[in-house]
């Protein structure tokens, strides 16, 4: 039975690669698709790209459990575990090439935060825990138990683990990215029982607040601050945001009720999934206060994006209409 994975919670391209390139279907936008393989079976998953056109994510493997991957250059690499372990997944990259995520040890599927460099996977934290994001410096940042029954946002580096605490009264927070000024994106309970789109900076938490409803997520950020997620909106939908400069912009659907922004980069393009009119999910880019829909691999299949490098290259997911997720990524 395959392991149902739950998240809450990625270049130019060679020639060669092009003639392995689908046709977008649905989509209105001038992008191509191409399916960037498994590791022996056909469920994948990209999450991130850095500006190296490196992808990571994970993938089934021939013998069934997952593992983290890092793709370049149309090769899918399987990252392994840690030791004692059966899964892994891959969720972020910085341009070093150090990936970070999560594997289990010895307990199946008791989460452990890892950092893999060089060919050799290290384990961040002996107790559950996750890895979400990695900057230039090397800093990570996810989530970890405190050993006192709460789940805490945590920072990661050189060896030592720093609780980055929660909303005041609040008892759980996560968190998911970290940009290169050290700034750091999640969310959190607070004392009304409500999650809160959270910012970390200079030691400092804010509340980010939410479209109106009682849950709101900051997913991802880039250096000059610009942040994006997705919020219950007062009517009960969930809506993609971005935050600035003090400010929560409502940035609409696909037609749809609900969207999620999940990625940006220096430009600020915005990536992310949305319903379609139909109900179904469909990637999307968000520019210049227009969302345009990426499209799927195959006519009547879904598709999700997570990451965006500066080029404008985009990673995620397309299930075909059976439902089998294959990794992707969006070119122009």
């Amino acid at each position: 039975m395959k392991r149902k994975i739950s998240n809450v919670v990625m270049l130019t391209v060679v020639a060669i690669l092009l003639i392995l390139a689908q046709p977008v279907f649905a989509s209105s936008a001038p992008f191509t698709i191409i399916d960037l393989g498994n590791l022996g079976r056909p469920y994948a998953y990209a999450r991130h790209i850095n500006e190296r056109g490196q992808v990571v994510g994970w993938s089934e493997t021939s013998s069934g459990p997952y593992h983290a991957f890092l793709w370049e250059n149309g090769v899918m690499v399987d990252l392994g575990v840690l030791p004692g372990g059966s899964h892994s997944l891959a969720i972020n990259l910085n341009e070093r090439g150090q990936v970070v995520g999560w594997s289990d040890i010895d307990l199946p599927f008791l989460e452990h935060a890892f950092l893999w460099e060089n060919g050799t996977m290290t384990v961040l934290d002996s107790l559950n825990s996750s890895a979400s994001g990695i900057n230039a410096r090397g800093q990570v940042v996810g989530w970890g138990d405190t050993g006192l029954g709460e789940r805490h946002a945590f920072l990661w580096q050189s060896g030592t683990a720093t609780d980055l605490g929660t909303l005041p009264d609040g008892s759980f927070s996560q968190a998911f990215e970290i940009n290169n000024r050290g700034e750091i994106v999640g969310f959190g309970l607070t004392n009304l029982g409500a999650y809160h789109a959270i910012l970390w900076k200079d030691g400092t938490i804010t509340d980010l607040g939410t479209l109106g409803g009682s849950f709101g997520v900051a997913y991802a950020l880039n250096e000059r601050g610009q942040v994006v997620g997705y919020s219950h909106t007062t009517s009960g939908e969930t809506h993609a945001f971005l935050w600035q400069k003090g400010r929560m912009t409502d940035l609409g659907t696909l037609g749809g009720a609900d969207s999620f922004a999940t990625g940006i980069n220096e430009r600020g393009q915005i990536v992310g999934f949305s319903n379609i009119v139909s109900g179904a999910e469909h990637a999307f880019v968000w520019e210049k206060g227009k969302m345009t829909d990426l499209g799927t691999l195959a006519e009547g299949a879904t598709s999700r994006a997570w990451g965006i490098n500066n080029s404008g290259q985009i990673v995620g997911e397309s299930n075909d209409a059976t439902g089998t997720p294959s990794a992707v990524l969006w070119t122009r």
